[in-house]
This record gives C-alpha cells, structure tokens and sequence, in this order.
C-alpha cells in the first residue's frame, strides 16, 4: 500500500483551492504561499483567498507545491492546478522574479484575516534591517555608485537620481518605522478582552425579577375618605 502523500492541495468541488496535511512547517510554508487557515470545531485545513480567479489560483497553488517540495514533502496536487512559474499579463515568462515576490506578499496581505497577520506581513517590508524598504535603499545607492564610476556627466546625474530615491526610501520606512505595531494594535481596539465583555455585559443586562415574588413599588399616600353629612333620620 503507497505512502500517503503529507500535503495534498486540490481544487475542491465548491470552487476553492485547498490544502490539508503536513506539520507546522508545512503550515508555514502554506501561510507563506498564500493560504488562510479554515477551522471546525473538529478539523482545520487551508485555502486560497476567494475571488482571485482560477489563473492566478493555479499558480499560488504550484508555488506552494514548488516550496514544500523543495524541502523534502511529498505533495500531491492536483493536475488541475500545475502551471510554471508566477507569471502576469506584462510578464507571460515569469522573468520577474524579484516583483512576483511582492506580488505574493501583497497576495496575502489581501488575504489576511486578522490585524496580527496583516502586521505580519507588513513587517517583512517595513523591517528597518532587512525588509523591503531598507533593501530597496541599498539598491539605489549601489545603483547611484555604477552610475556615478562611468565619470560621465549624464552619469554623475543618474547617481543624483538614484541617491535621491534612496533617500526616499530610507524617509519613508522612518515614518512607517512603528505602522506594523499600528496594526497590531487593532485587534485589540476592536477585539475587547472577555473581562471587559462580561462587564459590559452586566452593566446593561435588565435586572432579573425573581419568579413568584411581586413587584413592589412605591405607593402613594392613600387619600383621606371624603366627609359627607349623614341624611338626618326621623322617628
């Protein structure tokens, strides 16, 4: 009898590309890939975000089979789902390789479901040591140094250029240095602890009446009887 495969990522009948098995590597690489997790109180498995199209399902789906391949899993995927490399309308060959990272990112910031893996992912950008911004900014500033070593004028001017889109870069992950805490504060903006619930809840629940026992409520003084003369009585 063949060894179950650990991951299988199929198409399921409802439309949405899912993916159970594995470990917790597994799952990192998934969430990485682009997949939200599902649960039940009995199960839990992962899933494309909705409504991206089946073109571009496709092709999150083999790159999550490319990644758990490549560090050793047997994945079973279905031939529905195997396309080449992440490629766009302007990029049909996938040359791009660098962009479509970011495009896979952006992916699943699209597809977060809570603040926290929102903060997540934006943290992989805006890391002041090694996130996107930052190295970015290197970029540039290698990019100003080949400009500027041609001696030429229209190169020294290029290097202006470049140094000063580094320095945007670098400005501008100053000013986003803290937007990933940002996020993550959100969730507790909108998520209030189950303390702060039950009290909420206590402090405007109607008071219970207890069962058999009648209200009793503040009586008004009882009128004195009104005097009338009494009809005088003959023998």
């Amino acid at each position: 009898m063949p060894t179950p495969p650990e991951v299988v990522i199929t198409r399921h009948p409802t439309g949405n590309v899912i993916a159970e098995g594995g470990d917790e590597l597994a799952t990192t690489l998934l969430k990485r890939a682009g997949f939200v997790i599902e649960t039940t109180p009995r199960s839990f498995w992962y899933r494309l975000p909705w409504d991206m199209g089946e073109a571009r399902e496709n092709q999150m789906a083999s790159h999550a089979a490319r990644m758990l391949t490549a560090v050793g899993y047997r994945v079973d995927l279905s031939p529905d789902l195997h396309v080449g490399p992440l490629t766009t309308p302007s990029d049909p060959r996938g040359t791009r390789v660098h962009g479509h990272q970011i495009l896979r990112l952006t992916d699943e910031l699209n597809g977060a479901e809570t603040y926290e893996t929102a903060a997540g992912l934006t943290d992989h950008v805006l890391d002041p040591n090694d996130g996107v911004l930052v190295r970015l900014s290197e970029f540039f500033e290698a990019a100003a140094e080949q400009a500027k070593a041609s001696g030429a004028d229209a190169g020294w001017d290029l290097s202006y250029d470049f140094a000063e889109a580094a320095a945007t870069l670098t400005s501008l992950g100053e000013d986003l240095h803290d937007a990933a805490d940002q996020l993550r504060a959100l969730d507790q903006s909108t998520k209030p602890s189950w303390q702060a619930r039950v009290a909420s809840y206590y402090a405007t629940a109607p008071v219970a009446q207890r069962t058999g026992t009648a209200a009793v409520t503040p009586e008004a003084p009882a009128a004195a009887p009104t005097s009338t003369s009494r009809p005088n009585r003959t023998r």
